[in-house]
């Protein structure tokens, strides 16, 4: 009885040890696997990097590109538009290193101008100085749009208080990176009652993040209210979507 018990205990300590063994290898692929994928992203941002530096020829630096702010392949997709599409007007939905690339777009192309809605006095402040330090004042103009009521039917958000743009203003591109999601539940969503509206017939949106849930679901409503816009996804590091006017809605 005993050396059974006994030979039972060294199986169930062999079993443990193997279980063991197998999550510590598994654990070890999966932080592999992470740190790979992590080098991977942070290469091709390095990449998306370089390649605005050389688009745009910046007499300066960008501000850092990591955390909330957009990431450098987002920023590229913009700038890639604006160079073709060659926007002569262009709101942004928050202020940042997209105002200063947006604005540097305009100056290249010859004319044009970036009306950037920010709620955080900090942050226009901060934008309006690297415009400034970077001679593109004249392509951009920060607006003070602190976030106040929005109603849409019968639902509310906190959203950007859009009036301060001009009122006949034709919007050529959209860049939405804001307000923060934490101000209210599909906080960007605003946007499109707000001012899809206000796009000219051969105008584009791009929302960033569009990877997260919380986008996700705003382009859905969207897709279901907008339905004149389609429709597609960039491989971007947080995803970016865009969004024009269905060939038939523009016939």
């Amino acid at each position: 009885m005993l050396q059974t018990l006994a030979m039972l205990a060294i199986l169930a300590l062999c079993a443990l040890a193997v279980h063991k063994a197998r999550r510590a290898h598994l654990m070890q692929f999966e932080l592999r696997h992470s740190v790979a994928q992590q080098s991977a992203t942070l290469y091709r941002q390095l990449e998306a990097l370089q390649a605005l530096q050389l688009e745009l020829k910046l007499p300066h630096s960008l501000p850092p590109l990591r955390g909330w702010a957009a990431s450098p392949d987002f920023l590229l997709e913009l700038v890639w538009h604006a160079q073709d599409a060659q926007p002569r007007t262009v709101v942004e939905c928050s202020s940042g290193a997209s105002t200063l690339v947006l604005a540097r777009c305009m100056q290249m192309n010859g004319g044009g101008k970036v009306y950037s809605l920010e709620h955080d006095p900090v942050y226009a402040a901060k934008t309006r100085a690297n415009l400034q330090r970077m001679g593109l004042s004249e392509y951009a103009e920060v607006l003070d749009a602190p976030l106040v009521p929005f109603r849409s039917g019968a639902e509310s958000w906190s959203w950007y208080r859009h009036e301060v743009l001009p009122q006949d203003l034709r919007i050529d591109l959209l860049a939405i990176d804001g307000p923060p999601m934490d101000t209210s539940p599909l906080a960007r969503y605003p946007a499109g009652p707000a001012l899809f509206g206000r796009l000219a017939a051969n105008g584009a949106v791009f929302l960033d993040d569009a990877a997260r849930a919380e986008e996700t679901a705003v382009l859905q409503r969207w897709q279901r209210e907008f339905p004149q816009f389609g429709q597609s996804l960039l491989d971007c590091e947080k995803g970016c979507a865009v969004l024009r006017r269905s060939a038939a809605e523009e016939a």
